[in-house]
């Protein structure tokens, strides 16, 4: 499912979340591997690390996120909050890459296999993108919020 705006209350904090755990996970110094993502930002989630260099087919990367996907769901806790959110985390900025689109694909697949619309989006330390619909939110000053006091 790609989104739509303006999207809902609970996926822009559910996105946000993903941002800012990228943002505090990655260090400038080295560029973070590509990842992917299939659960919550604000739990613990399945992921797949893609070496350097490693190649991967497109069978072979819905075959990954039909895995991710899987444990996603074995997750009791994951599997109350609703359908899961499936993201891609990288370095560089927002505008899209080949492999945004062939993950994006293959998350797709595996999902419509399960019978699920999840959301799926792109990382980066700057926001987030939908690969399909183009839909992205920017921050420059992205901080955890805590409360006064």
């Amino acid at each position: 499912m790609s989104l739509q705006a303006p999207i809902s209350r609970d996926t822009h904090v559910v996105l946000r979340a993903a941002v800012l755990e990228f943002r505090e996970s990655e260090s400038r110094r080295r560029h973070a591997p590509v990842t992917i993502h299939v659960g919550r930002p604000d739990r613990v989630s399945p992921t797949w690390v893609v070496g350097p260099g490693q190649r991967l087919d497109a069978a072979l990367r819905t075959d990954i996120a039909a895995g991710l996907l899987h444990r996603a769901l074995a997750d009791r806790a994951l599997r109350l909050a609703g359908t899961p959110y499936a993201w891609l985390t990288r370095s560089g900025g927002l505008d899209l890459h080949d492999a945004d689109a062939a993950w994006s694909a293959a998350v797709r697949g595996a999902c419509a296999d399960a019978g699920l619309a999840p959301v799926f989006v792109v990382v980066t330390r700057d926001g987030w993108v939908d690969p399909v619909s183009g839909v992205r939110r920017e921050w420059r000053r992205l901080r955890r919020w805590r409360p006064p006091g």
